[in-house]
């Protein structure tokens, strides 16, 4: 009984007591007698007291039970998140996604910090990591007949998505207005995260190659972002096996690195270049211009890749072979994985202690900077590259570099070259599908027209725009002799790309030329790529006057 009604029935029982005070008397008829004003107030405060006993026995048990609906509730949450946590995608994955973050938002603050799982915790959904609006999936229909799929392991991170995937995207789209370029990430780990906590739905690679097929794609070009042939880039392969008959043509691009090589000693132009754009920026980024003045300051920068069993974690050791060649001598390469051995923290620790250096660079030898980067090189915990480098005690400061190899200009450009290679090997074996592929021709020498879209750059009069086509081992090349020395440069591509860091420009070679009147003349010429026979394909010029311009041109065969 609530007291409101305790007290009503006071006043009621008050009342009674007073009609019994005027005039009513017990008779001997066998009813019972009227209760006391002071028993009647008593019966009611026993009752009261017992009542206040109960609400308080019921709060008790309702402050237990909520104590165990807290830990259950976020348990639930965990469960959700351990249930995502995985490679491999199934037809509830999306909805579990939804579910665990449903589950989330319905979660008190005290009751989110005790989420925990075996792979979950509340940074899952809790921790800010940028804003997932300035990322684009890329994943929309309408994709025409030419894609380029843009292929990475991807990241939650939404910020170092943006910065080191969307950038690197962007540059390929840029660079090749006439494809349709879309994402795949590889970690489907990844994907489950960023859709739980976001609502950002990201193709895993059967999902984009899919909707490939579905959007009627003709030719298909792969670029991976992946540093080199490891274990991602065999996942795309496997992949592709099951799409290759879909399409009418396929080529899939070389990573970051290029090829992997045999031993630590083979290097190429690839790993060159990397080496070279992620050492300046860490130069740039700590104060310096040049290695050899961090090293007189006693400063070390350490590179740390991710590792891999794989056989490619050679490419570890040939980038330290780089690093080598290059004179960066306080420049070392570790791995989080710690595959191949020589890169293990420990090791790098030990060699930068002994070489005398006492101030440390960390920076991720990564596309993306990411979790490994942001928790495992310069976390807190005390398994972090930093904790480890700063427990060691031999190093008076460890400064660290959240960037990833995504956002640097030459290294956008040299996937962009990548892709075009890709996109030129994709061309010949589509022209082959329509019998004007170079590769119908057998190898030897042809004479063959080469037009253009203007009348200031053409063949030399004297040779009736001829040139001579060479084809070998599938390859076709046209050499060309101008009109004269004016044009010191080509480019197979736009006049936008030619100006770009890493862009490689033809160059030319003195020919001379015969007029029919006997006379000659010394002309600069060019041997140019021929992409397919009878197809316009873009290619620009420099002149002397160092402006580039934009042209179209096209080789046919003579007779």
């Amino acid at each position: 009984m609530k007291k409101r009604s305790v007290k009503a029935f006071i006043a009621l029982a008050a009342s009674v007591v007073m009609l019994a005070g005027c005039g009513s008397t017990p008779t001997d008829t066998g009813e019972p007698a009227q209760t006391s004003e002071t028993e009647t107030q008593e019966s009611v405060i026993e009752d009261e007291q017992e009542e206040e006993n109960v609400a308080e026995e019921t709060t008790a048990e309702q402050e237990e039970a909520d104590t165990r609906s807290d830990e259950e509730r976020a348990q639930e949450v965990a469960d959700l998140i351990d249930a995502i946590y995985v490679q491999q995608w199934t037809e509830e994955t999306d909805d579990l996604c939804a579910q665990a973050r449903a589950a989330w938002d319905a979660l008190t603050d005290e009751q989110k910090e005790m989420v925990e799982g075996e792979d979950a915790d509340p940074d899952y959904f809790g921790r800010d990591t940028g804003d997932a609006s300035a990322d684009d999936p890329l994943n929309s229909d309408g994709i025409g007949e030419n894609e380029i799929l843009v292929v990475s392991f991807g990241t939650s991170f939404n910020e170092s998505r943006a910065k080191d995937i969307s950038s690197v995207e962007k540059a390929i789209a840029d660079a090749n207005p006439d494809w349709s370029v879309r994402r795949a990430f590889t970690a489907q780990i990844i994907i489950n995260h960023v859709l739980a906590r976001d609502g950002e739905k990201i193709d895993n690679i059967d999902q984009a190659l899919q909707r490939a097929v579905d959007n009627g794609v003709k030719n298909l070009v792969i670029q991976p972002t992946h540093l080199m042939h490891g274990a991602e880039y065999d996942e795309i392969m496997d992949a592709l096996d099951g799409y290759k008959d879909k399409f009418e043509a396929v080529a899939v691009a070389e990573p970051l690195l290029g090829e992997v090589g045999s031993d630590a000693t083979v290097i190429n132009d690839d790993k060159k270049a990397v080496a070279e754009a992620v050492v300046a920026e860490a130069l740039a980024e700590a104060g310096y211009e040049t290695t050899d003045e961090a090293a007189e300051d006693g400063t070390a920068f350490v590179l740390m890749g991710h590792g891999t069993a794989h056989t490619a974690k050679v490419s570890y050791s040939q980038m330290a072979t780089q690093m080598d060649k290059l004179g960066y001598e306080n420049v070392f390469v570790g791995t989080v994985e710690g595959e191949p051995e020589e890169t293990a923290c420990e090791v790098i620790i030990d060699a930068a202690k002994e070489a005398g250096y006492t101030k440390i660079v960390l920076r991720p030898l990564m596309v993306v900077a990411g979790d490994h980067a942001n928790n495992d090189m310069a976390g807190d915990d005390e398994d972090s590259w930093k904790s480890m480098f700063e427990a060691s005690g031999a190093f008076d400061s460890i400064d660290c570099q959240i960037a990833g190899l995504g956002r640097i200009d030459s290294v956008e450009q040299q996937y962009v070259a990548h892709t075009a290679d890709a996109i030129a090997s994709l061309g010949d074996v589509s022209a082959a599908a329509d019998g004007d592929s170079k590769t119908s021709l057998a190898d030897g020498t042809y004479p063959a027209y080469f037009t253009t879209d203007s009348s200031m750059f053409h063949v030399s009069e004297a040779l009736d725009d001829l040139g001579e086509l060479t084809v070998k081992n599938g390859e076709m090349t046209i050499h060309i002799s101008l009109e004269s020395k004016n044009i010191v440069n080509l480019f197979p591509g736009k006049a936008d790309d030619a100006q770009k860091a890493g862009a490689v420009l033809l160059e030319p070679v003195i020919d001379s030329v015969k007029f029919d009147d006997g006379t000659t003349e010394e002309v600069f010429g060019f041997d140019v790529p021929v992409p397919a026979l009878d197809q316009e394909f873009d290619l620009a010029l420099v002149g002397t006057k160092g402006v580039w311009y934009d042209h179209k041109v096209k080789v046919t065969m003579a007779g």
